[in-house]
């Protein structure tokens, strides 16, 4: 990896606030069902109460027999963006770039730009874990307060597909006390970091979305 490798955005989801869940399972065509579709972004407070953690799932939808030859696209870089003073422009970027069998994480640290274009940091290493390879024990790398996963998982996303198109026309006023669960069986391909709130700056609430960006 060099710092001159330019990265441009394909897909963007995200939500202000300090506890974030968002969910994009069908995207545009550019990107739908590929390493850059964005199905679901989360940031929440660890269980460790000092620690933020942030979850990128792409290419979701995955039968247990596609999730067997799946992988993460080396051209794709996934980037988690932080606005630390409120104006909605990232002030820090958290990168993650996979690499022969390893994803390799940097930041976090201020951008080389605001916007579609990233240049990977790659002097502001994070660290590094091997990808879980599918059907394996999760591998996590825990080394000075960063805990980092990437890897396949079963897809946490609950939602009735069926009862909301049934709401959409007109055969139904609302969904059903037990739904059905639309995604049960299918698996995304999940990026997991979680680290201090000291390395995030700022002092109160945190506007924080996820990118993903094709050389």
């Amino acid at each position: 990896m060099k710092n001159s490798k330019l990265y441009l955005g394909l897909s963007l989801l995200g939500l202000v606030g300090s506890i974030l869940i968002a969910a994009d399972h069908i995207d545009a065509p550019a990107v739908q069902g590929g390493n850059a579709d964005i199905t679901d972004f989360y940031s929440f407070q660890g269980a460790n109460t000092n620690n933020l953690v942030f979850v990128a799932n792409v290419k979701g939808l995955l039968s247990p027999t596609m999730s067997a030859s799946s992988s993460f696209d080396e051209n794709v870089l996934v980037e988690f963006n932080i606005d630390n003073n409120g104006d909605n422009v990232e002030d820090l970027v958290i990168q993650a770039i996979p690499r022969n069998g390893k994803m390799y994480f940097f930041g976090p640290v201020v951008p080389g730009t605001a916007g579609t274009s990233s240049t990977i940091k790659t002097s502001s290493p994070l660290g590094s874990v091997a990808i879980t390879p599918y059907g394996s024990t999760a591998i996590t790398s825990l080394q000075s307060g960063i805990n980092l996963f990437a890897g396949l998982r079963d897809d946490p996303f609950f939602f009735d597909f069926g009862q909301y198109s049934e709401i959409i026309a007109g055969n139904a006023s609302s969904f059903n006390a037990t739904g059905t669960d639309t995604f049960a069986g299918t698996n995304v391909m999940s990026i997991v970091v979680e680290l201090p709130k000291t390395m995030l700056g700022g002092t109160g609430r945190l506007n924080t979305w996820v990118e993903t960006k094709r050389k």
